[in-house]
This record gives C-alpha cells, sequence and structure tokens, in this order.
C-alpha cells in the first residue's frame, strides 16, 4: 500500500527539518591531522607515482603505442620460443611491421597535405562564419538546456 503524495511530502519536510536541526559533528583532532599529513605526503609523490590523470599529457600519450608494441612484442617472443629459436626469422619478422608503419606514416602524411591544401581554399569569412554559427549553436543548445532543466526542477 502506497502512501498519499500529500502524506508522503509531508513526511519529507518532517524528516528534513528534524536532521536540519541536528548538532553538527566535527572530526577529531587527530583524524583531522593525519588526513593532511596524507594529503601531503600524495601530493609530495612524483608524477610516475599518482594516479593516471596526474601524468604529463605527453607521457600519457606516450602509454598506448607503448603498451600496445610492448604487448606485440612479447606475443611474438612468446610464439618464437615456442616455435624455436631463428635470430633471422626474428629480424625478418620484425621488418615488417616497420615496413606497414612506413607506409602508413605516407598515407597519414598524404591525408594532412590533403586537409592543409582544401583548408587553405576555404575564404577566411566562411571559416569566421563557421565558427560563429558553432559558437551560437553551443550557447543555443546551453540555454535550452538550462531552460529544460529549470522547468523540470520547477515541477517537482
Amino acid at each position: 500500500m502506497n502512501p498519499a503524495p500529500e502524506d508522503q511530502a509531508r513526511l519529507e519536510r518532517l524528516i528534513h527539518r528534524t536532521l536540519r536541526e541536528l548538532p553538527s559533528r566535527h572530526a577529531p583532532a587527530s583524524l583531522e591531522q593525519r588526513v593532511r599529513t596524507e594529503i601531503a605526503r600524495r601530493a609530495a609523490r612524483p608524477w610516475w607515482r599518482q594516479g593516471f590523470a596526474h601524468w604529463p599529457l605527453a607521457a600519457r600519450a606516450a602509454v598506448v603505442p607503448l603498451s600496445t608494441g610492448i604487448a606485440a612484442l612479447v606475443v611474438l617472443l612468446a610464439t618464437r620460443l615456442a616455435t624455436g629459436f631463428d635470430p633471422a626469422a626474428l629480424d625478418e619478422s620484425l621488418a615488417q611491421p616497420l615496413a606497414w608503419l612506413e607506409s602508413a606514416r605516407t598515407v597519414t602524411s598524404a591525408i594532412g597535405h590533403s586537409c592543409t591544401i582544401i583548408f587553405e581554399s576555404i575564404p577566411p569569412l566562411w571559416l569566421y562564419g563557421g565558427l560563429a554559427f558553432c559558437a551560437v549553436m553551443y550557447a543555443a543548445l546551453f540555454g535550452l538546456g538550462t531552460a529544460a532543466y529549470r522547468t523540470f526542477q520547477a515541477q517537482r
């Protein structure tokens, strides 16, 4: 059996008022000192000992390809050790992915050059107009979101 909405609202107001009247509880002084000491200790750690989000951007960007490369090398070496180790075959198998990497660099360079040519052929007025349009649309989206949020909260 569900209580009536007005009874539910009255109960919520009573609980809210009762909880607001309770005195604030203070942490013991020893706890506050321990927390401050731990915060200072964590802040003094070098960046590589902190969380991944605190690393420099270059280090974070290098982790993914480096980890992928190490994982691929481990898999390659594990399969070579399982089938017998041949240094000539290892050199050949390592050269093939590097050739693929060179062709990927060539394709990426060509795409970048094409994008540069296309970007330089667009009149500056169109670019400024596009940026202004994006800014107006962002502001409109932000305003509509705020209005919707306020409307939704007003109904509660």
